[in-house]
């Protein structure tokens, strides 16, 4: 999977995925193949979802959950899309093996 990354030290993650580009908080980080996977997990999310409605999508389920647990952290846990990714981001093998729409089963 073709990306491009970027650096940018004010991020509010250790990374993030906007594709075709993989921001980095540090330097140092764009040698974690942990993050890298994580983040390439949204990149096939983001694909399935022609880009454009993943991030209406990804944001309403944040607000559905803000609303639901009054807190940043666990509503943004609670993504459906980041549940996926950090459920498989050690699975090295997992974007070779994942079904299509594969985050719909962490709604």
């Amino acid at each position: 999977m073709k990306y491009w990354t970027l650096t940018f030290s004010r991020l509010p993650a250790d990374a993030m995925a906007i594709y075709p580009f993989m921001i980095f908080k540090k330097q140092a980080l764009k040698g974690s193949q942990v993050i890298i996977n994580h983040e390439k997990v949204h990149f096939k999310q983001q694909q399935e979802l022609l880009i454009v409605f993943f991030y209406p999508i990804y944001f309403l389920h944040y607000l559905i959950n803000l609303a639901k647990y009054r807190n940043h952290h666990q509503a943004y846990f609670r993504i459906c899309f980041e549940k996926e990714a950090y459920a498989n981001e050690r699975n090295f093998d997992y974007l070779q093996h994942r079904k299509p729409y594969a985050w719909l089963k962490y709604l």
